[in-house]
């Protein structure tokens, strides 16, 4: 399940990466149109940081600026470095692999193979879709609901 800090981490990404220019934007500008508590948003932001998604300038000017363009930020990094691993149990994970304490043979494991499958197919969406995907799906969505109303 998506934890409500990957949500408020993912609204924080789509409020920097609404903003085209390189310039940083204040914590509270983010907090405010990503609708995030600022205080929460400060740990998000450094978690995001340590991860090289975005970057941070101190200062009178200072603020946030993702690390790379939106087309190269995908959901699942995001996801594994608030949430960490995608998959549903250690043994099924690639980045965080662990046997299960209960587990009396992992090759034969059913559990195991459903999860593996349930996590390459969660993997493969999440790698792919970026960013910039989910600002555009946003744009169009915001557009035709603009369209309708008019």
């Amino acid at each position: 399940m998506l934890s409500q800090k990957a949500r408020y981490a993912l609204r924080a990404l789509f409020a920097l990466g609404a903003h085209k220019g390189r310039e940083p934007v204040m914590i509270a500008d983010i907090a405010e149109q990503a609708n995030v508590p600022r205080k929460f948003l400060e740990q998000i932001l450094l978690e995001l940081k340590k991860s090289g998604i975005v970057h941070s300038q101190r200062g009178k000017f200072g603020g946030y600026v993702l690390g790379r363009p939106p087309e190269n930020i995908a959901f699942a990094e995001v996801l594994r470095a608030i949430d960490g691993p995608l998959a549903l149990s250690p043994c099924a994970s690639r980045t965080a692999y662990r046997k299960c304490d209960d587990c009396e043979d992992e090759t034969t494991c059913a559990i195991r193979k459903v999860l593996l499958t349930v996590r390459d197919a969660t993997a493969e969406i999440l790698e792919t879709h970026t960013l910039a995907q989910a600002l555009a799906d946003e744009k169009s969505a915001k557009k035709r609901r603009h369209n309708r109303s008019s």
